[in-house]
Formats: C-alpha cells, sequence, structure tokens
C-alpha cells in the first residue's frame, strides 16, 4: 500500500499543480523512488491511493510493469493514512503487506531495506513492523525523534528522546488490526499506539540513506543525496 492521497501542502507552490507523489528527485518522481524499492523487493502488485490531482499519478502510473499498480480512489473524501488502507482492504487480501509514504525514500546501501524488513517479520510476535532511521543517516528530517527500541525490538514513543530513532515512511503490518474497523478519516499512529500497548510494535534500523521531501527548500539537498550515493556506487 503506497499512500499518495495527501494534499502536500508544505510544498507549495510546487504543489499548485502537481500531486506532491510526482515531485522529482535526480530525474525520478518520490512516487517512482517507493515504487522501485517494492519492486526491488519482489513485490509484484501495489495499491495507490489518490485524492489530490488524482489523474495524473493514474496517467503516470499507466506504464509502469512492476509492480502492477491498482488504484484506490478517495478524489470523493480524503482518508488520512489509516482510512485509506482500510478502503483498500479488499484489494490488499489477509496476508501482511508493506506500507510506505510517497514522500520518503532512501538509498540501500546492500541488501534492499524492504527485503530486510520482510526476514525480520514474525507474525505470531508482531502486528506492525517499522522501518527505522536514525538522525545521522536522514536528510530533510526537521523534527525530532519517533521511537525508542528495546532490547527485544518493541518499540515506544520517543517523547522527543535524542536517543531516539525516527520513522522511516515503511512498514509491514497484519491486517488483523484493522479488523471492524471503518474507511473514515483516521490516522495509523492510532494503531501504532494499541500495538505499543500489546507489546506488538516492533522496529527494524534501516541501512543506508534516509531522505525525506516536505517543502521545497528539502530538494536540493536529496538530490545532493542521491548524487553523492550514486558517485560512491560507480
Amino acid at each position: 500500500m503506497v499512500l499518495a492521497a495527501g494534499l502536500g501542502k508544505r510544498m507549495l507552490p510546487i504543489t499548485e499543480t502537481m500531486p506532491k507523489p510526482l515531485v522529482r528527485i535526480a530525474g525520478k518522481t518520490l512516487l517512482d523512488w517507493g515504487l522501485d524499492s517494492l519492486a526491488a523487493a519482489g513485490v509484484t502488485r501495489a495499491v495507490v491511493n489518490v485524492h489530490y490531482l488524482p489523474e495524473q499519478i493514474v496517467a503516470h502510473v499507466a506504464g509502469r510493469k512492476q509492480p502492477a499498480i491498482v488504484i484506490s480512489d478517495e478524489s470523493e473524501s480524503l482518508l488520512n493514512s489509516a482510512g485509506g488502507i482500510v478502503k483498500a482492504l479488499p484489494q490488499l487480501g489477509q496476508k501482511p503487506f508493506y506500507i510506505l509514504n510517497a514522500d520518503t525514500f532512501w538509498i540501500d546501501r546492500n541488501e534492499p531495506n524492504l527485503k530486510r524488513l520482510a526476514l525480520a517479520w514474525d507474525a505470531s510476535r508482531m502486528d506492525i513492523l517499522l522501518m527505522l532511521a536514525d538522525l545521522d543517516s536522514a536528510t530533510g528530517h526537521s523534527e525530532s525523534t519517533d521511537f525508542l527500541v528495546a532490547p527485544d525490538g518493541t518499540l515506544a514513543r520517543a517523547a522527543g528522546d535524542p536517543t531516539g530513532l525516527i520513522y522511516a515512511g515503511a512498514a509491514i503490518v497484519h491486517p488483523r488490526i484493522f479488523e471492524g474497523a471503518a474507511p473514515t478519516p483516521h490516522s495509523l499512529n492510532l494503531y501504532f499506539d494499541r500495538a505499543i500497548a500489546d507489546g506488538r510494535l516492533f522496529g527494524m534500523k534501516m541501512e543506508g540513506q534516509w531522505i525525506t521531501v516536505g517543502t521545497p527548500d528539502a530538494i536540493a539537498p536529496a538530490e545532493a543525496v542521491v548524487a553523492a550515493a550514486l558517485a560512491q556506487d560507480a
């Protein structure tokens, strides 16, 4: 599930004429950075939700071969992160699935981070597994940390603790957490907190560089990090 339905208000004036997921970093849209990561992890089918200027995203992904794209149309009502997933559950099925934010991406170091996330997943212990980044490997992040990781891998809210890690905009979730939920506007944070209370929210620290693009002035630093990573691999 790729969350691409946001309004992108902080990216104005760029988003006056295009949805934020189609903003390009180093010649590739934010949406394609995420979809390419899913393809590299072996994902063959992805649901992309749309709301703002949806026809642009629909047209853009029409040419993709891998993964195959299913559109979840939220044109009538923006459903926030969790509401959009609940609406798309019929297309997502009964097995655990990835969730990706469409405005963050990363440069893998060795093994693709989404493959590492899948290897770390254990449905018997976990309801949600978050990919996490440290502040030193993050570009474009101007806020505090999100989670503290216990020795057993379970997570607690960091409450600004500088030793914490950042939610890197990628996760694996089991659809059972949405049982009984309605496709109305609500946030994934509700489910994170429930999983914390049950001891079933876990985290995995990613490898490589993590990039978030929230405002126009974040584009240049993001492109610099990509260029440096490509030069290192050359």
